[in-house]
């Protein structure tokens, strides 16, 4: 095996695991550390994409900002949100079945749209990386799809963080 393929396979199987401590962990603080981490593992897959201004980006915005926001965020409310009680749900196994579910069909639908597979189209070698990029984000034979549904994704977050934070009324 090639060095890069030794490399992605690891910083692959760093990054799933950290995932599952982020959603696993009952301590926000760990559970923030491990969120730092699986930001690194896909770091180091977008260096070794060649997608140096994703990766710079994933290390200066998500783990340099976000994150270290979110355990500011935890340490200075910390006293404010006492726990009263266990956090975990009786019915993650039906939440997991559901996610599951949803993965299945997405990775059965996305595999039969015509040129899913073929992967991005060939850019010209004189433009800068920059440019590459706008140009694979914007181009209906680029990534737009991906990028539009990254975009529906953070909204449906969004709209979920608003619900989960709404005082409902007693």
């Amino acid at each position: 095996m090639a060095p890069e393929q030794i490399i992605f396979i690891v910083a692959a199987a760093i990054t799933l695991v950290a995932a599952l401590f982020v959603v696993s962990t009952k301590n926000l603080i760990h559970a923030a550390f491990w969120l730092i981490l699986a930001l690194f593992g896909v770091a180091v897959t977008y260096v070794l994409l060649q997608a140096g201004f994703f990766a710079v980006v994933q290390v200066v915005v998500y783990i340099g900002a976000i994150s270290i926001l979110f355990i500011f965020a935890a340490m200075l409310t910390r006293r404010v949100m006492q726990d009263t009680g266990t956090q975990n749900n009786a019915n993650w196994w039906l939440g997991a079945l559901i996610a599951l579910v949803f993965f299945a069909g997405l990775t059965y639908m996305l595999l039969k749209v015509p040129g899913m597979t073929d992967g991005a189209p060939a850019i010209p070698e004189d433009m800068n990386p920059l440019q590459q990029l706008g140009t694979q984000l914007v181009s209906a034979n680029g990534y737009l799809l991906p990028f539009e549904l990254a975009s529906v994704l953070l909204v449906a977050a969004m709209i979920g963080a608003i619900y989960v934070a709404w005082e409902r009324k007693k």
